[in-house]
């Protein structure tokens, strides 16, 4: 395969049914701040359909990875409890949506950086938090179905106790998308007051499993000072593209030697960092100026696809606005609306997986075009439930609903009994 036909395309998780807001990650400031208001499961999954609409139209590659069946009875079951007898800190963690956030589906190294030549995929084991531990096998699932080609290897997770939270903690950087290029794996030891959610051992296993040059892959640690801050996963205080490193000047515990070292590697590499006197960590958290999808569009110009919530921060889009104005490498600044995941602490890049890879390698079913968003944003219409009120989390009616709705986006996408069980 040659690099030209490698594109790369942003798998988005779609909002499931039972999106709502339990508070479940520690750390994760929006999703303690907003702990037991009534979410909008319809609006958010038109959010995220509106997202993917967006790419569209810029000319980038869409796919997507559908919710998983909620409540997990299986995962219930393991307990040795129903969910009509579960506690209600139970019951919350097997009804949870976070698999929304296709971030943390897994680690993906392309083609052109392994051993074998194939795309390599790690699923994300999530063990640092009970509602997402219980997410892999049905990620696995689906990304074995999506990337069953043979230019593909799919893996399952790295072993407990070394936490995997998966792209959210990784980095790729090359000249372009098919060529060979420098893969950066972040890790956490301490934050303080939250849990340092990424494993050292975990980004090396992978590095070895999908044989990648040891002289091109980097290991850095991300500073205590951000996770203490709330950046609980590295994409709250960086993000990478092709040439361009877009980072916070407190997101990495030695930024002058991990710099030092990615240029040696990649001289042309364009560095950006973000004073933290003009933008600080608490803006940058509060706005997820970071985790933006930061993206090659056709025309070779790199973009930035932001939440709103960047545009209503001043020193955020004074920040930007500067950036592009004295012809920074970031050209042009897309603004999408994604408040009800912003709301449990996930951005624009939160919610999207990325894949460099053949298009035709994939199986069609997870590859979107505007007519298959128009189903799906149909099928949610109709199923989705319109708000979640913490009260509602026991009610058997509000179950029944968010089951039958999923079994609905299944048929019409053609994946009944593929990856429902």
């Amino acid at each position: 395969m040659s690099g030209a036909e490698l594109v790369e395309i942003n798998f988005d998780g779609i909002v499931g049914p039972s999106h709502n807001y339990a508070g479940l990650s520690h750390g994760n400031l929006a999703a303690t701040r907003n702990q037991g208001a009534v979410s909008q499961p319809r609006a958010a999954a038109l959010q995220g359909i509106g997202k993917m609409r967006a790419n569209l139209r810029l000319g980038l590659a869409q796919g997507i990875l559908l919710p998983h069946p909620r409540p997990d009875h299986r995962w219930l079951e393991s307990l040795a409890t129903s969910y009509a007898d579960a506690e209600p800190h139970l019951k919350a963690q097997a009804l949870s949506a976070s698999a929304m956030w296709a971030a943390n589906a897994a680690t993906v190294s392309p083609a052109p950086d392994c051993a074998d030549s194939r795309c390599h995929l790690t699923v994300a084991n999530l063990v640092t938090m009970p509602h997402r531990s219980h997410e892999w096998p049905h990620t696995l699932a689906q990304l074995r179905l999506a990337f069953a080609a043979p230019v593909f290897a799919v893996h399952g997770p790295v072993p407990a106790p070394f936490g995997d939270e998966g792209a959210a903690n990784h980095m790729r950087l090359a000249p372009e998308h098919g060529a060979p290029g420098v893969e950066v794996f972040v890790y956490g030891v301490s934050g303080g007051p939250f849990p340092a959610r990424q494993h050292p051992e975990a980004g090396k296993a992978i590095a070895r499993r999908h044989g990648l040059d040891p002289d091109r892959t980097l290991f850095v640690q991300q500073s205590e000072e951000a996770i203490a801050a709330g950046a609980f996963h590295n994409d709250v205080v960086a993000v990478a593209n092709g040439r361009v490193l877009l980072a916070h000047e407190q997101a990495f515990a030695d930024k002058d030697r991990f710099y030092a070292r990615l240029r040696a590697l990649m001289p042309e590499v364009e560095i950006v960092e973000v004073p933290a006197a003009q933008v600080s960590l608490a803006d940058a958290i509060r706005s997820y100026l970071f985790n933006a999808q930061l993206v090659t569009l056709p025309s070779g110009e790199t973009a930035l696809i932001l939440p709103g919530e960047a545009r209503e921060n001043a020193a955020v889009w004074a920040w930007l606005e500067a950036h592009v104005a004295g012809n920074g490498p970031i050209r042009r600044l897309e603004v999408v609306d994604v408040r009800q995941s912003m709301a449990n602490g996930g951005g624009p890049a939160c919610l999207r997986l990325r894949v460099v890879c053949d298009p035709a390698t994939v199986d069609s079913r997870f590859l979107a075009d505007e007519a298959m968003l128009d189903r799906i944003a149909a099928v949610i219409e109709a199923h989705w439930p319109e708000a979640i009120g913490q009260d509602e989390i026991g009610d058997p009616a509000l179950i029944a609903r968010i089951e039958a709705a999923h079994r609905a986006l299944l048929e019409a996408t053609g994946t009944v009994g593929l990856i429902d069980s």
